[in-house]
């Protein structure tokens, strides 16, 4: 008896779509290829077991069959267009994940499932309930001719946004910017729409129809780095060439743009009055550029000083006839460049007085590199602290067999501290990427003001410890000072080191 049920076709029926359901939903319901392969097995297995009844899933059932075996047959023959449509669909998902980009071909994808969705529908009226497929749709043209006309503008935005989609001119996570102005970086295209996040973080929803006519430009493309230009005018004090090869400067010193390609200046235009550049480079990414920006004009006005150089007045500004001062002996004095005025930029003796800070500079040593001169070594001790005067300085770690380039410095900035003040060897070699010209300040100038007023060590241990806390990876011993460091243990290296002890 119960071999004579197991050989009914309803009883095999239905065990077959328990044990496929349990297998490919329950089992492997966490593993996307495995439920795809499961399906696959469990659709050969229903194809087999129909045929081997007699059972045609894509035929009209006979007439003369009875109504019982008539209702399991058109419900097994909906059982299987439907499985057949989700192994179609489960490979069309499993294929845009592995091309890794499931939210690009989201759009295409829905409609690619419609297609199958729909013909799985037709194949199951026409096949099942016995319609003819060709009166349905010649019936439901006049309907569908309705439902155009009013769903017209929604219309437009799928099959523009199915255009879109086939011609890629941007990707989910590409920056577009559209022309009039309005840009941000792709989150989301859909059906109706595509979505950008501006840089102010505000949502923009633009209708596909409407970005299918408009000009857009795709700043991720062909890939993430973004060009830009700074134009300045300088006044026409010195040769061009001498002025290009100042921004040139710029640009090298410039830490925030890409060194390759190799960033440029182009003189566009001169005149009495200016003589105008254009400094163009590269930024790793779009949102990098203003801070690019904002680095280049404070260089520009750290290089065009160390020069000798000012900037022009913008064009069409009145010259009105001589009115400036004649500078004053002190102002000649402490003009830009000069070492009083170089000691008084620096944070670090921000705390000294006007005649600490003359007999630093009146001591200070001036010295120039050629052009990929090393200053001094890695892990080497300087003895003096070093102010760049003019010119571009590179500071790059030996790691290995890598050289990994720190920072570079401009005019104005300063290196050699941690070892004049915490006797620590430099975190890299510095190097001289052009001509330079620096001040020294050494221990034999430095001593004497830290013996004559021993408090000074404390407030040089105060400076130095927002230094390194801004600026970890310049200094040898970050790796002890990384988690905070004290003021008090600074300020106590810094007697140690001058044998200030005895005045505490």
């Amino acid at each position: 008896m119960s071999i004579a049920l197991l050989g009914d076709p309803i009883v095999q029926f239905f065990i077959l779509v328990v044990v496929g359901t349990f297998v490919s939903r329950v089992m492997l319901r966490h593993q996307r290829a495995g439920r795809l392969i499961g399906q696959m097995a469990f659709f050969v297995c229903l194809t087999a077991l129909l045929f081997y009844h007699g059972i045609v899933p894509y035929e009209p059932s006979p007439s003369q069959e009875s109504v019982t075996l008539r209702t399991f047959t058109g419900f097994a023959k909906i059982v299987w267009w439907v499985n057949g449509a989700w192994v179609l669909i489960a490979c069309v998902r499993l294929f845009l994940i592995f091309e890794r980009k499931p939210r690009e071909g989201r759009l295409l994808q829905d409609l690619i499932v419609g297609v199958i969705y729909l013909g799985a529908i037709l194949s199951i009226v026409g096949n099942v309930f016995s319609v003819p497929i060709g009166t349905l749709i010649a019936t439901s043209g006049v309907f569908a001719i309705i439902l155009g006309l009013a769903l017209q503008s929604t219309l437009s935005d799928v099959f523009s946004g199915i255009a879109l989609n086939l011609g890629r001119p941007y990707s989910v996570g590409d920056w577009i910017v559209l022309e009039n102005d309005v840009q941000g970086r792709v989150v989301e295209t859909n059906w109706r729409a595509t979505q950008l996040l501006s840089g102010t973080n505000d949502l923009i929803v633009i209708p596909n129809s409407i970005l299918a006519k408009t000009r857009l430009t795709n700043l991720s493309s062909p890939d993430e780095s973004h060009g830009a230009t700074v134009n300045v005018r300088i006044q026409p004090t010195a040769l061009p060439r001498i002025i290009a090869d100042v921004m040139q400067n710029v640009l090298i010193s410039c830490n925030s743009i890409q060194k390759n390609p190799e960033p440029s200046v182009a003189i566009t235009s001169i005149d009495g009055q200016a003589i105008e550049l254009q400094l163009s480079f590269r930024v790793r990414d779009m949102s990098l550029a203003q801070a690019a920006k904002n680095e280049i004009y404070d260089l520009l006005v750290r290089h065009t000083k160390a020069a000798g150089l000012k900037l022009a007045d913008p064009p069409g500004t009145i010259m009105l006839p001589m009115q400036q001062k004649p500078e004053t002996a002190d102002e000649k004095q402490h003009a830009p460049g000069t070492p009083w005025r170089l000691v008084s930029n620096i944070p670090l003796f921000s705390s000294l007085t006007e005649d600490e800070k003359e007999h630093l500079a009146s001591h200070m040593q001036r010295r120039t590199y050629r052009k990929d001169a090393v200053i001094a070594e890695q892990d080497a001790r300087m003895r003096a602290l070093t102010i760049v005067r003019s010119g571009v300085v590179s500071i790059t770690r030996r790691e290995g067999h890598r050289q990994i380039e720190l920072t570079r410095l401009a005019p104005g900035d300063y290196f050699g501290e941690n070892g004049l003040l915490m006797g620590s060897g430099e975190v890299g070699t510095v190097r001289a990427l052009t001509f330079v010209v620096t001040y020294e300040i050494g221990e034999e100038c430095l001593a004497p003001l830290l013996h004559d007023r021993p408090t000074l060590a404390e407030e040089l241990g105060a400076m130095l410890a927002k230094r390194i806390e801004a600026e970890q990876h310049l200094f040898a011993n970050a790796d002890m000072l990384g988690h905070g460091a004290h003021v008090t243990s600074l300020s106590s290296r810094i007697k140690h080191l001058f044998q200030l002890q005895q005045h505490d």
